[in-house]
């Protein structure tokens, strides 16, 4: 074969597809019994394929400046003019999200599926990539163990979260050996643990919607959801990674509202009402947020010091819950460890793409477009590296 195609999530069959249309043979070996496990997770919740906005402020949430040449090859038109060249007609939602109508994967990726098949693309489940043996690629297969040695490979394995679905990093020890410099994966977009009172168990799995989150000098809007656990949630994770390096998080309950104006309203007192009547009818604060105000608020103060509470609320948290929960990861392959167009330096025709890459961004259907843009480049490459070879 011309090109070996490790992992078939959204990274690996960009990759494949890009392979293919240069008029590589290409096969596509995942280790599970069916392909993109985690992107079909992703799109029970809707798919969130990319996000439509300027792409200043777009690349500008990736922590990774060198991803910038692959998303301007690949960024969100692509993303959208990709989903419908397969069929799925999109539409972006009021914050600039970018969603197939059928707000599912299953179609799509049965649709993408189905033109990589038809362009020669050859896809083999159950072979689970076990490392390098004398020369070549060794695989657990239903038949055994095989062997490969094609002109080029690509992985696409996947971080360190989620490991049932696929992306268990099984991969690290084995780049390490050869050399492979590698950062420490560390959890991303990922809830928090909070200890809470009993007081807090009839509002386990409500939103909390209409405040802001506040981390260090990072402010966000978005909701976020009180579990069992603690928080998790769209809104909290747009602030993970500055919590997780040692940021306090802090809430703003009141986001549209002046400190001095909450402190005029406050001031009175609650009178003959109960506390929680006052700050319903006081600061129309809604039942989930009264309930963190005294969750994390008692003893309460009086005056200023409790509009202050109130705009800056601390939030008691016991770290992030277990990388595997994470939505995504930070860490993988340094950039340093690869060329321009994501080769190892370390292994020459090996490549690599995806979530195994050294870079970080919130959700909000960056993560997605990074993933297929990296496949994207890395699959062109390794397509012009065959070429090289047989000049």
């Amino acid at each position: 074969m011309d090109a070996l195609v490790i992992g078939a999530g959204p990274a690996g069959l960009m990759a494949a597809e890009a392979l293919v249309a240069a008029g590589r043979s290409v096969v596509v070996c995942e280790a599970k019994p069916s392909p993109a496990r985690k992107f079909l997770m992703a799109g029970k919740s809707g798919l969130n394929l990319t996000k439509e906005e300027p792409f200043k402020a777009f690349v500008g949430r990736y922590d990774a400046d060198w991803l910038r040449p692959m998303l301007e090859a690949f960024g969100p038109k692509e993303v959208t003019d990709w989903a419908r060249g397969l069929g799925q007609e999109v539409f972006t939602g009021s914050t600039g999200r970018v969603f197939p109508e059928a707000m599912k994967a299953s179609p799509l990726l049965r649709a993408w599926l189905g033109r990589l098949a038809a362009s020669g693309v050859h896809l083999r489940i159950r072979w689970r990539w076990l490392g390098f043996e004398n020369g070549g690629l060794a695989f657990d297969t239903p038949g055994g163990r095989q062997v490969l040695n094609p002109a080029v490979t690509i992985l696409a394995l996947g971080g360190a979260s989620w490991a049932r679905l696929g992306s268990d990093a099984a991969w690290v020890p084995r780049l390490a050996e050869k050399s492979v410099a590698i950062a420490t994966f560390k959890p991303a977009n990922v809830g928090f643990r909070v200890d809470w009172s009993a007081h807090m168990t009839r509002y386990f799995g409500q939103p909390v919607k209409g405040a802001a989150l506040i981390a260090g000098h990072q402010e966000e809007r978005g909701e976020f959801v009180i579990s069992i656990n603690g928080l998790e949630g769209g809104g909290l994770y747009a602030v993970s990674r500055a919590v997780r390096e040692g940021a306090e998080l802090r809430l703003d309950l009141l986001p549209d509202r002046s400190e001095e104006e909450l402190a005029a309203q406050l001031s009175t007192g609650p009178g003959k009402v109960s506390v929680t009547n006052w700050f319903r009818k006081a600061l129309r604060l809604d039942p989930v947020r009264i309930a963190l105000l005294q969750e994390w608020g008692r003893p309460l103060p009086r005056g200023n010091a409790l509009a202050r509470l109130v705009k800056a609320l601390p939030v008691p948290h016991q770290g992030p819950r277990p990388i595997d929960e994470a939505i995504s990861v930070a860490g993988g392959i340094r950039r340093d460890a690869l060329t321009g167009g994501l080769e190892l330096k370390a292994l020459p025709g090996v490549f690599a793409c995806g979530e195994m890459l050294d870079w970080e961004a919130p959700t909000g259907g960056y993560l997605l477009t990074a993933c297929l843009a990296t496949g994207q480049w890395a699959g062109r490459a390794a397509s012009a590296d065959i070429r090289e070879r047989t000049a």
